[in-house]
């Protein structure tokens, strides 16, 4: 009898073991096979809940800082949210897990709110070969439920595995991506190169940068110096009234910051800012979070790029150095076009005191005049006509040609 019990518990142990390989087999396959980091983290939940029988299923990761943990992935809790509940490393049983790289695992009593939750089983997720932490997985059940040897030791290797898994799917978006900032930097080098006039200049370039950044609203803003105010010059928006809004002040508003400080500006939601002025038009756009860089030149700073995303987003350092790197491109076309525009306004001032002299000439000879009687009928001729003193020389030299 006891042969037979020994016999059954090692064959439920072999079946466990078996089972295990299978689930692990199976993990091993669906992560490796994309690298599409929102699909694998999809596949891990499913798994972890099939395997754990699981009520919701967690999974954190952590932000480029590496101080933040972010919820990247769920099964149950609503899509809304990820992204937006995030924790500090050390902070909560998610946190101290992360931070001491231990496993944690509780039956009952787990939560305070008894209609959420009573068991949880919340594992480090490693990344090989260095067994650096990147993320927690977290499984919670409404009843009580005991978390056997084996279903933590399986649950700490799919946080091993899913760890390699993450890294290279993150390693290849992060590719991807730069491989798209990089074409956005030399889309925008070529405007500023091919010599297009700034306002249309300005106009590509905010739908570049929208189009890059996925952005719900892109704008460019000049400072006008005379009036201490900040000018829309060029907008991507849904809407014309985003176009018609009134010039800001540059005061206490949210953006005067960014002129003020020389520095970017990130804020995660505009319509719980106090000093956002448009609290009304962000909620009429659909607009949430902000990323906005200075346009410095020469220590100034000429103007600001403002990026509005659709949902609350957190910018990375990667969005704000590509921002910045193209506001100091947009810094320097508008400078270009300033000097570009001074110049030729200096050589036609020339011009234009070189046809004066020359008409001049021509009616002292012709009406026997002083340079001084000359100069004062160009002048009164211009006055009565509404017509420029360059029009008006340039009308007695041809007629002096024609006769």
């Amino acid at each position: 009898m006891a042969r037979t019990n020994s016999i059954e518990t090692i064959q439920k142990t072999l079946d466990l073991a078996g089972q295990e390989l299978r689930i692990l087999h199976q993990i091993s396959q669906s992560i490796s096979s994309t690298l599409d980091l929102d699909r694998v983290l999809r596949e891990t939940i499913d798994l972890v809940v099939d395997v754990t029988r699981g009520d919701s299923c967690l999974v954190y990761l952590l932000d480029e800082t590496g101080d933040n943990l972010v919820l990247r992935a769920s099964k149950n809790p609503h899509p809304r949210l990820m992204g937006k509940i995030a924790m500090r490393m050390g902070e909560g049983i998610t946190g101290w897990v992360a931070q001491e790289v231990q496993l944690v695992a509780i039956a009952r009593n787990a939560s305070k709110d008894s209609h959420k939750y009573e068991a949880f089983l919340s594992v480090p997720i490693v990344s090989p070969p260095s067994d650096r932490v990147i993320g927690v997985i977290n499984v919670q059940h409404r009843r009580t439920h005991r978390h056997s040897d084996s279903e933590k030791t399986l649950l700490s290797i799919i946080g091993h595995q899913v760890g390699g898994a993450i890294e290279n799917a993150r390693l290849y978006q992060e590719t991807a991506q730069k491989s798209t900032q990089l074409s956005t930097l030399a889309q925008v080098g070529q405007i500023i190169a091919s010599g297009t006039y700034l306002d249309e200049m300005l106009q590509l370039i905010v739908r570049i940068i929208a189009e890059t950044m996925q952005a719900r609203v892109c704008s460019i803003m000049l400072v006008d110096a005379q009036k201490n105010e900040l000018v829309i010059k060029a907008s991507k928006s849904s809407s014309e009234e985003y176009w018609r809004k009134p010039n800001l002040k540059i005061g206490n508003s949210l953006i005067s910051r960014v002129v003020k400080a020389k520095a970017p500006l990130m804020v995660r939601d505009v319509t719980k800012e106090e000093s956002y002025q448009y609290p009304e038009l962000a909620t009429k756009e659909g607009v949430r979070s902000l990323l906005s860089v200075p346009m410095i030149l020469k220590d100034h700073v000429v103007g600001v790029i403002n990026v509005y995303s659709a949902e609350e987003r957190v910018f990375s350092r990667e969005d704000q150095r590509v921002l910045s790197t193209v506001a100091d491109q947009a810094a320097l076309a508008f400078e270009n076009t300033k000097l570009n525009v001074a110049i030729q306004e200096s050589q036609e001032a020339l011009q234009t005191r070189k046809l004066v002299e020359r008409a001049k000439s021509i009616l002292q000879k012709q009406a026997n005049l002083s340079e001084e009687e000359a100069y004062k009928r160009l002048q009164q001729q211009s006055m009565r006509t509404r017509r420029s003193m360059r029009e008006i020389a340039e009308a007695v030299i041809l007629s002096s040609e024609l006769s």
